[in-house]
């Protein structure tokens, strides 16, 4: 079914596209759900609480890309599922590829700063067209999808060793063009 007539299912209030948006996009939004969260009740709870999001965002909003936007719903009800579950603890899932980028971005909070933010990930957009697909697909899984190092080698065909040094070629790359682009770090 085509997106639009999922949107249009939506604003009739219909149930059936809550239905369909899970038959066309269920698969990828638990791809993204479980790369975050480890445990598959807090994947389909997560799932849920997204077809929710959803439902109850369109209308008003109707949305120009469905796929990015219920992606994005599911993984940030990820994050903020993964951050409750492991309140007060460390070295969970995201932890370690935050840490990676923690000296690349600024760190945001008032309201200027949510603007230089939002600045920020234009640029960084425009950073990574520059990449090839694999270099682009590496990064964007990695920071944000939270695959592992591991899970990347395997389905690129690298060794670890390969993944982690051309990630870190990146990040190093991109700190540079964020820093040419005058933000400062």
């Amino acid at each position: 079914m085509e997106d639009s007539k999922i949107i249009e299912l939506f604003t009739e209030r219909s149930e059936q596209a809550i239905i369909e948006l899970s038959n066309k996009y269920g698969k990828l939004c638990g791809s993204i759900a479980s790369s975050i969260l480890p445990d598959p009740g807090d994947v389909e709870e997560c799932l849920n609480d997204a077809y929710l999001g959803v439902w109850n965002s369109i209308p008003p909003k109707n949305p120009e890309y469905l796929p990015g936007y219920v992606c994005k719903i599911v993984r940030n009800l990820a994050i903020k599922r993964l951050r409750f579950n492991s309140a007060g603890k460390r070295n969970t899932l995201y932890d370690v590829p935050l840490a990676e980028l923690e000296d690349t971005f600024p760190v945001s909070g008032s309201v200027e700063e949510e603007i230089e933010a939002k600045i920020v990930a234009g640029i960084v957009n425009k950073f990574l067209s520059t990449l090839g697909k694999d270099d682009r697909v590496m990064f964007v899984r990695r920071y944000w999808g939270a695959d592992t190092v591991e899970t990347l080698a395997a389905d690129f065909g690298k060794s670890k060793h390969l993944v982690s040094a051309k990630l870190s070629r990146i990040r190093k790359n991109l700190k540079k063009y964020l820093s040419k682009e005058g933000i400062t770090l």
